[in-house]
């Protein structure tokens, strides 16, 4: 199980707007977030988890949302980087001394920020979203070599890129969030055809794909309906030719240097 440390509070009934907007995402709870990365912040968020979810440990947890995604400046990040390298940090490794987290990781889903994070903490895992996908390889620059190196372990969030390479190039498609560009459509549509031509569906591609490297440990698919879970299963058991990689990184629609089969 994961347990994310990024801090907040429900809004009481007064508060509450009759209308509350969870942005993007579907199903949110009427709260206010709060990023609190001190050492109380996140002993009372595991503690108040482990009251509602009915547990006494968690086996991994994640430092949530300290990017430049949500804290937009240089300052604001340096400052919550600061804060958890002087408290919040020494409260994740007592509990993982204690046995009470098996593992201490962060989620990430913009270059730059891992190699920043190893530099001040000793990590187990980074659970990265968006950047390494059949759309996406550039953290095979310098990211994924720096994590084989230091020997931590990778958890590929946004495998489908948030829709692109679930649905293929279709009307409404998404791409890391946003609106797929022209661009974005014609790559993965070269890719579908790919694809295609060696009898796999494109989805099956991109949850395999991350898999073959061999810093990766597991994939989040994302599904949110029962249908999307059996469907994750039956394309996970399809079988992927050899050929068909071969031919993406031919095309150059896949680095040469990502790890395949």
């Amino acid at each position: 199980m994961i347990l994310s440390t990024k801090v907040g509070r429900v809004l009481s009934a007064p508060e509450r707007p009759a209308s509350f907007d969870t942005g993007m995402w579907a199903g949110g709870l009427h709260f206010q977030h709060r990023f609190d990365y001190s050492y109380d912040a996140i002993m009372r968020a595991y503690e108040d988890s482990l009251q509602r979810l009915g547990m006494n440990r968690v086996d991994i947890l994640v430092i949530h949302d300290l990017d430049y995604w949500h804290h937009q400046t240089e300052p604001l990040v340096a400052a919550h980087m600061a804060n958890l390298a002087t408290g919040g940090y020494r409260a994740l490794a007592e509990l993982k001394a204690a046995g009470r987290i098996g593992a201490i990781g962060a989620g990430i889903n913009e270059l730059g920020m891992m190699p920043r994070f190893l530099e001040l903490f000793d990590l187990d895992f980074f659970l990265l979203a968006l950047r390494y996908t059949l759309g996406e390889q550039d953290t095979l620059d310098h990211e994924l070599p720096l994590c084989e190196k230091r020997g931590v372990g990778l958890i590929i969030g946004g495998v489908f890129s948030s829709g692109l390479y679930a649905t293929g190039p279709v009307a409404g498609a998404k791409y890391n969030y946003e609106d797929a560009s022209p661009e974005d459509l014609d790559k993965a549509g070269r890719i579908a055809a790919v694809c295609q031509r060696h009898d796999v569906p494109l989805p099956a591609a991109a949850l395999q794909f991350p898999l073959h490297h061999p810093a990766v440990a597991s994939i989040i698919p994302g599904a949110f309906r029962p249908d999307h879970v059996t469907a994750n299963l039956d394309f996970m058991r399809r079988e992927i030719p050899t050929d068909l990689w071969a031919e993406l990184k031919q095309e150059r629609l896949i680095r040469a240097d990502a790890p395949t089969p």
